[in-house]
Formats: C-alpha cells, structure tokens, sequence
C-alpha cells in the first residue's frame, strides 16, 4: 500500500496531497486527499492492478471524461482522471456523511418515510443521466451516499466504462459480468450486451428491498447462486418480512424486481412519479400518481391502499 500511495501521490503532483485511505474493495482504493490551492477534501479512487490489467488505460480515461458532463444534486461529480503509472484513477468530492451500506450495517430496515425520501433522490438522478444515455449498472448501497443534501449516487457510468475499456480478459470474478451479484438484473447477470437503463430500475427494486427488509434480496448465497436466483428464484414478498408496509409502496418495489425487464416500471421516472408525495414525516405514504406505473392493479385500488395506510394506527 505505502508504493501505491507513493505512486498515485507521484502522479497527482503539487495539486493533491493525500491524507488517509478511505477504504475500498478488491477491485480499488479509495483515498482522501485535501487540494492545496483551495483547502477542500476530495476522494481518489484507484482502480487495483488486477483490473487495471484488462483494461486500456485512455480508453477509460476518454469514458471517463465523458460521465464528467453528469451535473445533477444527487450525482456526485467526477472532478478529474488520471494514472498513476498503469494504474487509472479518478477524483471525487468528499461527501460529509455515510454510505447507505453502513447505516443499512448499523440499523437494518429503515422507516418506511426515510426509504421513500432516499429513493425519490436516486431516482432523479437516474432519470437525469438515463435522458442522457447514462446507465449506472452498479447501483448498490455502497454507491449512495447520505449527507444532510439527501442521498447522492456515486460511480455513476464507472461499470460501463471499464467494460468498454477491457482490453482481454474478465474484469470482475463473474466472467464477463460487471457488477455487484446481489443487484444484478437476470438480464445483466447474463451478460447480455443490449441491456438498458430497466437493469437500474430492477437494481434499485433490489436495494429498496433491503431498506425496507432489512436483508438483501438473496441473502446468505454465494456470488455465482446470487446470479442464478435472480434469474429463476422469486423473491419472497416484502409483507412477509415487513407486514406493516403499505400494499401501493411494495407492489412497486416487487414490480421492479419482475425477470422480464417488460414487466418493470417503464422508467426511472415512471418511479419517480409514483413516489412523488408518498413521504411524510410520520413515515406514512399519502395519495400519489400511480396510475400507469403498476400494471397489475388499477388506479382506484392503488389509491384506496394509500389511503388506508395514512389513517391506519401508528406502530
């Protein structure tokens, strides 16, 4: 570790100075540097030898310029790339706050409001970038971030540009898959190459149930079993591990994890619209548009649903 600090604070110069590993997984690290001209902090991933092996390191530096365009509240912006030797990297601000997966670790499921507030963020922002042909691929606790702005989605379009940049070779331990097992679209575990932005939707379906769960979707197999159950295995109803919740919010939340990305939510902001308005304080849900989004229940059902939930007694 101390030569990759070494070499990546080599690389980066006089601009960043770098303080203190933030962390990261088997695929890269992440660090904390502060610029010298303005004094703010900001993150530096590093992708690890390993992959960085299998992939061209200016084709992912051009990809990477391109997610650079992404500018939304609830996006957290690429600053700048690089390599450090054969090593790519890119820069990041540091969000004050926690990842989603750590407040997921301390506290299991989340209040139902909280949830809803939490994926309405995340649903701009893929509405934002899915306008402009930007599919995240990887969404999962860990790429959101919570801060007293909300909740922001980080690596945004990282996963496709590593799959374009491979020079030969699998990048991940999942052959030609990229991507986290336990959110994979069956569509995207299959390593079908026309996915589009319904692997994200089903990808947030699958972290919107372990909010509201408080257990991932598949939970205690292994990385390769994760892929195959989501290709054949139906997830257990969320009412069965949350009795409480409200029929409109976990019809949604199922229909986004439907094999058939036709059966899904149409779009992100599809999603969205459906939200809109479910939040309040009391972790309640109050009347939304859900008319169009949920194809097995009519309108007026949905509706009623809602409005059951907000006059049921509190828990």
């Amino acid at each position: 570790m101390t030569e990759l600090v070494a070499r990546l604070q080599h690389s980066l110069g006089n601009t960043l100075v770098i303080e203190r590993e933030l962390g990261g997984g088997g695929m890269s690290h992440l660090f904390v540097a502060r610029e010298r001209a303005l004094g703010r902090a900001v993150v530096v991933k590093v992708l690890s030898a390993e992959l960085a092996g299998s992939l061209s390191v200016e084709r992912f530096r051009r990809e990477v310029q391109l997610l650079a365009r992404l500018q939304h509240a609830h996006i957290v912006p690429i600053l700048a790339t690089g390599d450090a030797g054969d090593l790519p990297y890119y820069t990041m601000p540091f969000v004050e706050g926690e990842s989603l997966r750590r407040r997921l670790v301390r506290e299991g499921a989340l209040p139902v409001g909280e949830v809803v507030v939490i994926l309405r963020d995340i649903l701009g922002a893929l509405t934002y970038a899915h306008r402009r042909g930007v599919i995240h691929r990887d969404i999962k606790p860990e790429n959101v971030l919570l801060s007293e702005g909300g909740a922001l989605v980080a690596d945004f379009g990282i996963a496709k540009a590593m799959s374009d940049a491979r020079t030969s070779g699998a990048i991940t331990g999942t052959g030609m898959v990229v991507g986290t097992p336990a959110y994979l679209a069956p569509e995207q575990a299959a390593a079908d190459p026309n996915v589009d932005e319904r692997v994200d939707i089903y990808a947030t379906g699958a972290m919107a149930y372990e909010m509201l769960s408080g257990e991932e979707l598949f939970v205690g197999l292994s990385p390769y079993r994760q892929l195959a159950a989501h290709a054949v295995k139906t997830p257990v109803p969320l009412t069965e591990r949350r009795a409480e919740l409200p029929p409109a919010l976990e019809q949604l939340v199922m229909q986004c994890l439907v094999k058939d990305p036709n059966g899904r939510p149409r779009s992100a902001d599809a999603m969205l619209e459906a939200l809109d308005g479910i939040a309040t304080a009391a972790g309640h849900v109050r009347p939304s548009a859900m008319t169009g989004v949920i194809a097995p229940r009519g309108p007026a059902a949905l509706i009623a649903d809602i409005f059951r939930a907000i006059i049921a007694p509190k828990r």
